[in-house]
């Protein structure tokens, strides 16, 4: 199973960004997938995400600038993230995860977003 995160980059505040994600190994049109970050000295959270049957949610402080998207025929999640913040600074990790009957939690290796003020 792989998960590669790409779209990582140094960007000015009130910007625009767009991370993927592609994976491999899993069925992904089953998988409920989902962008979290890390920032340093901060717990990982959850950014957003998007369920099989394409349900979206949203953190709080992502709500209304941030959209995460699904192409099941790429096997490729992302992350669209506009008016970006300072504060959105963080590693950003790719997860797949799924439910019971076969259960499964992924994570890629992470991309690098830097918003400059």
């Amino acid at each position: 199973v792989q998960l590669v995160e790409s779209g990582g980059a140094l960007v000015q505040a009130g910007g625009s960004l767009r991370l993927s994600c592609a994976t491999s190994g899993i069925i992904f049109s089953s998988a409920d997938m989902g962008w979290y970050r890390q920032a340093p000295g901060k717990q990982r959270e959850l950014v957003a995400g998007i369920s099989s049957g394409d349900t979206t949610t949203y953190g709080d402080s992502v709500k209304g600038r941030f959209g995460i998207s699904r192409d099941n025929a790429k096997n490729t999640v992302y992350l669209q993230m506009n008016s970006l913040k300072s504060e959105d600074t963080a590693v950003y990790y790719c997860n797949a995860n799924r439910g019971w009957p076969n259960p499964y939690n992924y994570w890629g290796q992470g991309t690098q977003v830097t918003v400059s003020s």
